[in-house]
């Protein structure tokens, strides 16, 4: 997953919060916090990043951390809170 390119659902809707963020997914009506801003940052930066790795980097997470945030997106993706970008952009 890490060097894959990744991006957030074109069906999920992420609200700020303090504690990080509210994801809903308008499809499956799944809502799901987000309880860490660094994973909102990671979650957010993804469209833009090149891979799941970038934007770890990216959203400052440092690198003895990523795999513990790559099974956090694993989960992510297991919701459909995440795609791999190529079917989420085939979708919107």
């Amino acid at each position: 997953m890490l060097d894959e390119a990744w991006a957030l659902s074109p069906s999920v809707a992420l609200r700020p919060e303090r504690f990080g963020a509210l994801a809903y997914h308008f499809g499956n009506r799944k809502l799901t916090f987000l309880k860490r801003p660094m994973l909102v940052a990671v979650v957010r930066g993804l469209a833009t990043q090149p891979d799941v790795r970038s934007a770890l980097a990216a959203a400052g997470v440092p690198a003895h951390q990523h795999a513990a945030y790559a099974e956090a997106l694993r989960g992510l993706a297991a919701t459909d809170l995440i795609r791999p970008r190529a079917a989420a952009e085939g979708a919107a």
